[in-house]
């Protein structure tokens, strides 16, 4: 079928219809059971729609999908068990992505572009310490100060401290002991290499979104095996593009294909330990980027780690076996049953940990929006290749893509920690003439007359954001910025 992307062979050809896919999706089953071969076969299936894909790569095997299949023996096995007569092999046009620049495109964006929010989050800051970090974004602003890099923030974050006393008055006070927190703090960021995805040129987010020459969609992979080490990062990140998405794209309402699908590996990252505006945003976006022809698509292991006000939005399901040996796991199975259109021919719940490896439940959207009856389904086998592909195929992939060059030199214009150097040259000889005339003049001067009354207690727009925010960080700082948490999401930062 034209409008619909083939996932295998149950009773009946099983199929994701395009018009529905930015409905959103869920793919979940336990390690092993074929959670990635599936990831595979519908990047394919998208791609060969004409639909670009983004995926992050966990452990390497996806690249695979650059090279064309071999013709093993079990994948043609599992071709005639499901009828599929035309099945072949093929090499799909991909982009490697690569936070660290080591496997792949640099991806990088700029500290503005996170905003404080996220940023906090990826630090993993306190209350206190995310009032500080919000304030020097508002005085950067304000200022005219570009945060562009890691060296930016530190460079503010240290003129905040010298600073104390002059700010206290319209932003509450901010202690060198939280100052001193947060940079040890990006210290240990830096460390972990995400100096590198701070900065310039940033990622254009149209350049994920492209089509072959022959009319395929570009399977975007991020490597991702590195970066899972840094697993704060890893979510950030993704979290990030996809309000980078819900930002720049016009409503499109309900295509006939989506623009994109964004596959979101080890979903289980996003959702831990994030406080309820977090999930209540991320819940807003996965609802509201539908409309710009995005298709989301979460896997994890186990459906109890999506929050159900997000499980809700996922129309489409693909679930692989789950065991069931404690009541967690137990649970999780009663989950992802309840979640399926039943099936009278069989059990949902027991045939959940039953299913055999590449075996799955698929229930999708008919062109109508309404979930088909759950299917036991035998997944098609992929036709690119199975499994990782060489260090020197991978760089013969990045050095023929249409984006080599446009990302690979980092760009450093002046911005925040450039201005402040110079504002910091500029007042040392004020400072060394005013003490050599201290010097030469040893008469005490009288001190300066203090400043009017009025002018010491004027009610300005600053002073009443302090009493209504600044004064009570911890509890307010959410409606200080909230357009930090991502710029489309909660509101553009101004850049």
């Amino acid at each position: 079928m034209d409008n619909a992307v083939f996932v295998g062979q149950s009773g009946k050809r099983e199929t994701l219809y395009l018009p529905m896919a930015n409905r959103h999706g869920l793919i979940t089953g336990a390690t092993g059971t074929g959670k990635t071969v599936t990831l595979q076969i519908l990047a394919e299936g998208f791609s060969s729609a004409g639909v670009p894909v983004f995926a992050a790569d966990i452990k390497g095997d996806l690249s695979g999908v650059s090279m064309k299949g071999q013709p093993k023996d079990f994948l043609l096995e599992r071709a005639r068990k499901i009828g599929w007569q035309d099945y072949g092999f093929d090499a799909f046009p991909v982009v490697f992505w690569d936070l660290f620049a080591r496997q792949g495109h640099p991806i990088r964006t700029t500290m503005t572009e996170i905003g404080p929010v996220l940023l906090s989050r990826l630090l993993g800051l306190s209350e206190a310490q995310e009032g500080a970090v919000n304030i020097v974004f508002k005085l950067a602003d304000e200022e005219g100060l570009a945060i562009l890099d890691l060296k930016d923030l530190r460079a503010l974050l240290s003129d905040l401290a010298t600073r104390g006393k002059e700010i206290r008055t319209d932003y509450g006070n901010v202690s060198s002991v939280t100052i001193g927190s947060i940079q040890r703090r990006l210290v240990v960021l830096d460390e972990q290499g995400a100096a590198n995805f701070f900065g310039e040129p940033a990622l254009d987010i149209k350049d994920m979104m492209r089509t072959a020459s022959d009319g395929r969609g570009i399977i975007n992979i991020l490597a991702a095996d590195q970066l899972m080490a840094s697993p704060q990062l890893y979510a950030t990140f993704l979290l990030w593009l996809l309000s980078e998405l819900f930002e720049d794209l016009p409503e499109v309402g309900d295509p006939e294909k989506p623009r994109l699908v964004f596959f979101f590996d080890e979903a289980h990252l996003l959702f831990a330990n994030a406080p309820p505006a977090l999930l209540q945003k991320v819940e807003q976006v996965v609802k509201l980027v539908r409309s710009k022809g995005v298709g989301v698509y979460f896997i994890t292991q186990n459906p109890l780690d999506i929050p159900n006000s997000v499980l809700a939005q996922l129309g489409n399901r693909i679930q692989h076996a789950l065991r069931a040996y404690t009541p967690r796991e137990q649970k999780a199975v009663k989950t992802a049953a309840e979640t399926f259109r039943p099936n009278p021919a069989f059990d949902t719940e027991k045939t959940i940990t039953e299913l055999a490896v590449g075996e799955a439940l698929v229930s999708v959207l008919d062109l109508k929006g309404v979930p088909t009856m759950v299917e036991r389904t035998l997944i098609r086998p992929p036709s690119g290749r199975l499994g990782p592909i060489t260090a020197e195929e991978r760089t013969e992939r990045i050095k023929a893509s249409p984006l080599y060059g446009q990302y690979d030199q980092p760009i450093d214009r002046e911005s925040a920690y450039e201005l402040l150097a110079a504002r910091t040259a500029r007042s040392v000889p004020d400072k060394t003439a005013a003490a050599g005339s201290r010097r030469t003049t040893p008469t005490p001067r009288p001190a300066p007359a203090r400043p009017p009354a009025a002018s010491r207690t004027r009610e300005t727009a600053t002073d009443r954001f302090v009493k209504n925010v600044a004064g009570s960080v911890g509890r307010e700082v959410g409606n200080m910025v909230v357009r930090g948490l991502v710029r489309g999401i909660l509101g553009s930062l101004r850049r």
